[in-house]
């Protein structure tokens, strides 16, 4: 008997069940199988993620392979990834900057570990492939640099200042541009004028991904970031007492006030010594995405003051692991948050550049 031929549009016919799980739509009438190949019986094709740190890419290729098998004398299926972040249009229309989305991260109080949660997940991100800088807008305490393992900048490019970098993450702090010692005691004005600089005056390239270090609190800080840059979302996070729960709470009040989409809540430092369970109440009791629970682990610390952060040096841990779930989650939630935000009804995604 003959080989049954397979065909492109059998092919695709398949491929249209196949639900990303995150848009809920199937990846065909979402534009997101590209260069589809078919040699004899055998099938080649990529699936453009909306995200190269996907956390459901292998709940996709499983269907797809699944849905394929369906097909009369289907041979060896070849799935290649790629990803086309989606982007917020209002960002570079404001600001003048490449950068897809941006993610600002936020705390009610100081100690509860934000700055190092930002500079893991910044990092994370960038381990699966996507294009991340990270702004440290704590302007009157910074200490990113500290913890990315790099005390200088490079000269500058073009009369712009040009981003350290460090781990796959470009990143920029007012700690460059002062000394170790210096105490900036500024007024609000001029917190403002730093942002925007560290925002408008760095050749930053193009990001899929920018996070932003905000200091603790409800302050100058947050609301000049929020007048200079739109902000594609905002993460939350706490430690797991109540007394810090209710600092949270003031941060997650203030974004929804200024229309910033809350991604969701982080607790930090969980375990015997701090307890559990006040972050997920707090996500819960105001209808919030809770993202997950990073374990207090004493290798977090020394990773932020060695400069070695612990996605890099202990990516095994169960405080490492925690903090790479919660990336990848953050990158799916700000895909779709971006694509809801981008479009009143539904429109492929296309490719950009």
């Amino acid at each position: 008997m003959a080989n049954t031929q397979v065909t492109q549009e059998a092919v695709m016919a398949a491929l249209s069940t196949v639900i990303e799980p995150e848009l809920h739509r199937d990846l065909v009438s979402l534009n997101m199988i590209r260069d589809l190949t078919i040699n004899g019986s055998d099938v080649a094709f990529t699936i453009m993620l909306t995200t190269p740190a996907c956390p459901l890419k292998g709940k996709m290729e499983g269907d797809a392979r699944a849905a394929l098998s369906q097909v009369a004398g289907i041979g060896n299926i070849n799935i290649k990834w790629g990803s086309n972040v989606p982007t917020d249009n209002r960002i570079g229309q404001q600001l003048g900057q490449q950068f897809r989305n941006t993610i600002a991260v936020s705390s009610g109080k100081g100690g509860v570990g934000k700055s190092t949660i930002s500079v893991n997940l910044a990092i994370s991100l960038a381990q699966e492939g996507a294009r991340v800088g990270l702004l440290d807008a704590d302007i009157l305490g910074p200490n990113i640099p500290m913890m990315m393992g790099v005390n200088t900048m490079p000269p500058p490019r073009n009369r712009k200042m040009v981003p350290a970098e460090s781990y796959g993450v470009k990143f920029i702090s007012m700690a460059f541009l002062v000394k170790p010692d210096q105490a900036l005691i500024w007024r609000g004005p001029m917190l403002h004028s730093a942002i925007q600089q560290l925002l408008t005056d760095v050749d930053w390239g193009e990001l899929d991904y920018l996070i932003i270090d905000l200091p603790p609190g409800t302050g100058d800080a947050q609301l000049s970031l929020a007048q200079v840059l739109p902000l594609s979302g905002a993460l939350v996070i706490t430690q797991p007492m109540q007394v810090a729960a209710s600092d949270a709470l003031r941060g997650l009040k203030l974004f929804e006030k200024l229309d910033v989409p809350i991604i969701g809540v982080i607790e930090n430092m969980s375990g015997e010594f701090f307890g559990t369970g006040a972050g997920e109440k707090l996500a819960n009791d105001y209808d919030t995405p809770y993202l997950g629970t990073i374990p207090l682990d004493p290798k977090v610390r020394i990773g932020g003051d060695s400069g070695e952060p612990i996605v890099v040096s202990d990516p095994e841990s169960a405080a490492a692991k925690a903090i790479k779930s919660i990336a990848k989650d953050v990158a799916a939630r700000i895909s779709v948050m971006t694509l809801q935000n981008q479009q009143a009804g539904f429109i492929p995604i296309q490719m950009i550049g």
